[in-house]
């Protein structure tokens, strides 16, 4: 059975309408869903904190419709990148379960293809998008492993926010081809959910096959989330120094007593 994800719960303060937004993703059948923090760097008095801990959220977690066990709850932030410089990585990225980067720019857009340490893409969906999409571009982005996100709030708002949501959708899936891409909500209030079979459906207005827009809200999260866990615990360098001690002379150390080596360095 499908195990279906939701990637873009908007956050907000007010943590009873919070908790009723991932009450009613439970009870539409999402397993998994991720409080989206959003920064505009762009903004004065924007930066980028630690997320709020989603053990605060409930006593005890909804269950999730047609399964036995609670819904899981991620923290995800969004940088809004005007400038190469906004995005850069810090160590507070590593406290969230996923990181997205919304490019402003098409420079931007082919260094978060080709560069950014993320694990999602944001397609513009409330306005048009202000370039085209390059598939040399795109296609380094799938095969680093990042996806592709298109949320449907804005076109359920807003009729001239659904034809750009739509247009920009389609636009990508001609460069992409249905591959890597996930399909969010973007909600903020519980009105603005959809059932996880009402989005597959969606998914053929954006360009989707069936079998993609299913996999959009399953198993193309599954591999978001895979490729956060190993964003945050593969960024480990290791530093290896040269000896410039020929290999005869430490040989030559090592076979001498411990005892007698500590004379000859006192000596010296």
């Amino acid at each position: 059975m499908a195990v279906f994800m939701d990637f873009n719960i908007s956050y907000t303060t007010d943590k009873k309408r919070l908790q009723s937004v991932i009450e009613t993703a439970a009870h539409l059948g999402y397993s998994t869903v991720a409080i989206n923090y959003v920064v505009d760097l762009e903004q004065s008095k924007q930066e980028i904190g630690k997320p709020k801990c989603v053990s605060e959220l409930f006593d005890t977690f909804p269950i999730v419709q047609g399964k036995s066990r609670p819904i899981k709850v991620l923290n995800r932030l969004t940088v809004v990148a005007s400038r190469a410089a906004h995005f850069k990585p810090l160590r507070e990225y590593k406290a969230y379960d996923l990181v997205a980067a919304y490019p402003k720019t098409e420079t931007l857009f082919h260094a978060a293809c080709m560069e950014f340490t993320i694990d999602i893409i944001c397609v513009a969906a409330t306005e048009k998008q202000p370039f085209f999409f390059k598939r040399s571009s795109v296609e380094g982005a799938i095969e680093r492993g990042v996806f592709f996100e298109v949320s449907y709030t804005p076109a359920i708002r807003d009729s001239t926010m659904r034809r750009h949501t739509i247009a920009n959708a389609l636009n990508l899936m001609e460069a992409c081809k249905g591959k890597n891409v996930i399909v969010t909500s973007g909600a903020g209030k519980p009105l603005e959910l959809r059932g996880p079979y009402d989005i597959a459906n969606l998914g053929l207005l954006f360009g989707l096959s069936e079998e993609e827009g299913k996999a959009a809200i399953s198993t193309n999260c599954r591999a978001v989330h895979l490729h956060g866990e190993m964003r945050k615990t593969a960024l480990g360098i290791v530093h290896s120094m040269k000896n410039e001690q020929p290999l005869t002379e430490r040989q030559e150390e090592e076979d001498v007593p411990a005892s007698k080596r500590a004379k000859i360095e006192m000596a010296q």
